[in-house]
């Protein structure tokens, strides 16, 4: 990585830290239901993209603030977000139960964060995880790539 690229990278993880009041206004809805969520995204050939994340956590909050809801403000992504410590909200799992997000999680065994899952109308997976914020170099396009992967599941009816 670029001396350049460390110090963006570095302020945005430093802007993420310094400025927790700013999560409340960068945080993305919380599904009620899973199944309504994917459903809704499906009707229009997306997929459901599910961020895992924590509290306080600023590589989650740099996947939030520059990547997903900017795509999301677009139309063009479908993403929610899922705490990993909400152990008391109730929420509607795929298999019509409700559960919470921690339980769902820890079922998914997605426990780092941020994790990216994209998922079809019945919960299956349709690309590949994007699990942790290695470099911001190539998030984007790894991101790009896999909902590409995505949606050419959706479309083709593969799981």
């Amino acid at each position: 990585m670029s001396l350049l690229r460390r110090r963006e990278f570095t302020a945005a993880l430093a802007g993420g830290l310094a400025l927790p009041a700013l999560a409340k206004d960068t945080a993305l809805p919380v599904p009620a239901s899973l199944p309504a969520a994917a459903g809704a995204a499906s009707a229009v050939g997306e997929a459901l993209v599910l961020l895992v994340s924590l509290p306080g956590c600023p590589y989650c909050e740099v996947v939030r603030r520059n990547y997903l809801l900017p795509a999301r403000r677009d139309d063009r992504l479908h993403a929610w977000q899922l705490n990993i410590t909400d152990r008391s909200t109730p929420l509607v799992g795929f298999d019509g139960k409700t559960t919470t997000a921690a339980a769902q999680i820890a079922a998914w065994k997605a426990g780092f964060t941020p994790t990216v899952l994209f998922l079809g109308p019945a919960g299956q997976e349709l690309a590949e995880r994007l699990v942790g914020l290695a470099s911001l170099d190539f998030y984007g396009a790894y991101l790009d790539e896999r909902l590409a992967t995505a949606r050419k599941t959706l479309a083709g009816g593969k799981t």
